[in-house]
């Protein structure tokens, strides 16, 4: 079997190349999900489409009562120009998968042929869910509330990580990325001659005031040791050289380690826009988007992640870097509904490219992490490995 598991990962390399240079955003995926399909339709695998661009694939095991687990991959890229030099970069102009999802993506896949292959000695089933818009778009959601969870014991993800070393990986029994919500606040003023701003009520230098004030939030009204951030943005406020504008419009993202606080940030953006746009004669609305919650591990699965990792001797945990991560992952949904864990994989390898973080247009995903990601997956599904190629 071990020319067979060269020849599947080569087949990975190959799809996650592909995927790459053709992008698409989240709910658009349709090319992506055709690809996904007919590659699984190919191996023998049964799949059924699942929150539109999505696809839920499932390989049956003789224990049909064994842990049942569910293995997750995203599928959508980003808005961003790629300027990486890769050979395979994006066809698609100002769309680029810039955050690994044609990586991870492509190591499900090779586990699901491996797993096919193998099904015979799986501990139980297996359910692969290709997942749509987890850009913003909660794909999550609407994958579970598509019954992509239905007969599924345990869930398992992971997402690639430059900012660690190449192959060690965290995977904490807890918190592991806050949750996130965006604002937006339309300050409505007077505008006028810049020449007479004492007959103006100017939305600019009430906007520049509220961006001041929220971003004091974390350094006045939390504590110091408490992970989370308020970070303004844009502040849009179009107008001539010498005219003061009728509304500036400014936004931001939030960063938090659970609900409670994030209730509580979102009402401290509300007070302090609101009190801010009295004191300067001008009113506004504010606009709060709560998008993810917080990324939780169950610990008994995150220990069960740790120890199917480490069980390849030359692969580490990384005890440097500081949780929780605070970026944000719908993965959160998930781990809400099935215990579960999400592990964090470190791509940099010394490649200058591979060093360049996630949502650069520089990024690109090392296809090194394709076998490590395999080996971890299957050994997770309880198939057999061959020894290690790298």
């Amino acid at each position: 079997m071990s020319d067979f598991w060269q020849k599947n990962l080569s087949a990975a390399k190959f799809f996650r190349q592909k995927l790459h240079r053709h992008p698409e955003l989240g709910w658009q995926e349709h090319q992506t999900a055709a690809a996904i399909r007919d590659r699984l339709t190919a191996l023998g695998i049964d799949w059924r489409p699942c929150a539109k661009t999505g696809t839920l694939a499932q390989i049956p095991s003789l224990h049909p009562d064994g842990c049942h687990i569910a293995l997750r991959g995203d599928i959508d890229a980003l808005p961003i120009a790629e300027d990486s030099g890769r050979s395979w970069s994006s066809q698609h102009p100002g769309c680029m998968h810039a955050c690994g999802h044609d990586g991870h993506t492509a190591a499900l896949m090779a586990t699901a042929a491996w797993l096919k292959a193998h099904e015979d000695q799986l501990k139980g089933p297996v359910t692969l869910l290709f997942q749509p818009a987890e850009e913003g778009g909660h794909g999550a959601r609407e994958m579970i509330a598509d019954g992509a969870l239905a007969g599924v014991d345990e869930i398992y993800g992971w997402h690639n990580w430059p900012a660690i070393p190449f192959g060690k990986m965290i995977c904490p029994d807890h918190l592991v990325m806050c949750g996130n919500g965006t604002f937006s606040v339309t300050v409505k003023g007077r505008g006028g001659h810049a020449s007479q701003p004492e007959l103006c009520a100017d939305p600019v230098l009430a906007a520049s005031a509220m961006t001041l004030n929220l971003q004091q939030i974390i350094s006045r009204r939390l504590p110091p040791q408490h992970a989370a951030v308020v970070s303004v943005t844009s502040i849009e406020a179009a107008s001539g050289l010498t005219v003061i504008p009728q509304q500036a419009v400014l936004s931001g993202s939030i960063r938090v380690p659970d609900d409670d606080t994030k209730t509580r940030i979102n009402q401290w953006i509300e007070e302090i826009c609101h009190h801010t746009a009295l004191s300067y004669g001008v009113t506004c609305e504010v606009v709060i988007r709560p998008r993810y919650s917080a990324t939780i591990n169950h610990a008994k699965q995150a220990d069960k992640a740790r120890r199917a990792w480490l069980a390849d001797e030359e692969q580490q945990l990384d005890h440097a870097i500081s949780l929780p991560i605070m970026a944000s992952e719908d993965f959160s949904d998930y781990l809400q509904q099935r215990p579960g864990a999400f592990a964090l994989i470190g791509a940099d390898d010394g490649d200058r490219t591979h060093q360049y973080p996630c949502h650069s247009p520089h990024y690109d995903f090392n296809d090194r992490l394709l076998e490590k990601v395999v080996r971890w997956y299957a050994r997770l599904a309880g198939a057999p490995l061959p020894n290690y190629t790298q």
